[in-house]
């Protein structure tokens, strides 16, 4: 590899370390700064913009943040609140698959922020311990991003089949091997945190904080949102309408237009079904317009686009201009045991805090090096590293939220309460992920 590469890549994680210490947007607009170096120094000529990509999260996130201006996300959120406190004993396994669900349905995991005061409280209540529901439940809404029909990650996927031609790849194959796969992993997870950390009763540390006063005490009977008229009736037209992109997905005789014998792209359908979501949503609820540019999903998207707009375009270019040399670099490798390239997934996605962003920039590398696209998919819950460094906002909340304070940031940094759920969700989802690719395909 010549030096012009390094400095290269240099410049390249020294924009993503800098953009993530801005996060959300600033990881965008540092990449397009690391482009502009590149481009400048080095001569690498950019490639075309992820538009497609780009647009599909656009209508994704319409229809969804329409629906949350009509007050559908309090609606799904209400539904999960009514599960986890009808079901008390189980929480730790329940609440993080609630949290799973409805991830999959929103396609985003901010629907977790809402819903951890309630299992703070549910699991008080039952003289469980906290820090077990709840870091589990936080990472489930991160790896069922992965699982999701509507989700922004899901859709840099299917951007990337479409770019490389793979017809016969599509959301019929991510949610066969991912769902089970995520599933599982989340399954396994909660089990395994049904055994970590001490029963409040026998933990020192908690009994000295009840002591001190230190310890929020739930309230009994919750907090009971007002929902607005239409909330119900919003998420039932939404989730209608995904059901329908996915029926198209895994019928393509659904998405064949007449007179053709080759079935329109998924990605065509989704962002044509998305649209015309929002607007069923818009005619029947009656959100106000306004509201929908104010909505945290929208907010979410929006910065979810600007990020994957810089470093995707950044990562692409990359990638592009030095193919030879990183095929030559990790190619044997990645060619004789495809499944280390879960690795480089993994750490990307650690300091990119995007799944969609991650797979965006890095699966295109993994197409390159000849990695079938089953496999890809197998692997591609490994982008959910980002409860490695406990910065992320879900991860932060679900601390802030834990008033018993057994939710927490170890000495060592890394030694914090979503280390052993994150790890134990991320290692079964893709290994499953993988034996499902390799079964089905």
């Amino acid at each position: 590899m010549s030096i012009f590469f390094w400095i290269e890549l240099v410049i390249v994680l020294a924009v993503i370390f800098i953009g993530a210490r801005f996060n959300g947007v600033g990881l965008g607009i540092w990449g397009g700064v690391g482009l502009f170096l590149i481009a400048v120094l080095f001569g690498v000529k950019p490639t075309a913009p992820p538009v497609d990509v780009l647009l599909i999260i656009l209508a994704v996130v319409t229809a969804a943040a329409t629906m949350d201006a009509a007050g559908g996300i309090d609606f799904l959120v209400s539904v999960a609140e009514r599960i986890i406190r009808a079901n008390p004993k189980y929480i730790t396994i329940l609440a993080p698959l609630v949290t799973w669900l409805f991830t999959f349905l929103a396609g985003t995991g901010h629907v977790v922020y809402p819903l951890q005061p309630v299992i703070y409280e549910v699991a008080m209540s039952a003289g469980i311990r906290p820090e077990r529901p709840m870091a589990v439940a936080t990472i489930a809404s991160q790896q069922s991003i992965t699982a999701s029909p509507v989700s922004a990650a899901t859709a840099a996927m299917l951007g990337m089949f479409a770019a490389y031609n793979w017809t016969s790849f599509g959301l019929a194959q991510i949610l066969a091997i991912c769902v089970p796969s995520t599933l599982l992993g989340v399954i396994v997870a909660g089990f395994v945190s049904m055994f970590l950390g001490k029963d409040l009763a026998d933990d020192p540390e908690f009994q000295a904080r009840v002591k001190a006063g230190l310890v929020k005490m739930p309230d009994p009977n919750g907090a009971n949102k007002v929902l607005k008229p239409h909330a119900k009736r919003s998420a039932i037209v939404f989730l209608v309408f995904v059901a329908i992109a996915v029926a198209s997905g895994l019928i393509p005789e659904l998405r064949t237009l007449r007179g053709e014998t080759k079935p329109l792209g998924m990605a065509t359908v989704l962002e044509i079904f998305m649209l015309v979501n929002a607007a069923a949503i818009l005619v029947t609820c009656r959100p106000k317009v306004d509201d929908i540019v104010k909505t945290p999903t929208m907010r979410a998207g929006v910065v979810a686009m600007i990020g994957i707009f810089g470093l995707a375009w950044l990562g692409d270019s990359f990638v592009g201009a030095n193919k030879a040399d990183l095929l030559a670099a990790v190619g044997g490798i990645a060619q004789a045991m495809p499944w280390t390239f879960a690795f480089v997934l993994f750490f990307v996605s650690v300091l990119l805090y995007s799944q969609a962003a991650t797979a965006r920039a890095v699966m295109p590398l993994g197409a390159a090096l000849g990695i079938p696209p089953q496999t890809l998919i197998g692997m591609f819950p490994a982008v959910n590293g980002y409860f490695f460094i406990p910065t992320y906002g879900s991860l932060v909340a679900a601390i802030a939220f834990d008033g018993s304070g057994t939710t927490h940031i170890g000495k060592y940094v890394l030694n914090h309460s979503f280390m052993i759920p994150g790890l134990v969700a991320t290692i079964v989802a893709v290994t499953t992920g993988l034996g499902i690719a390799g079964i089905l395909y």
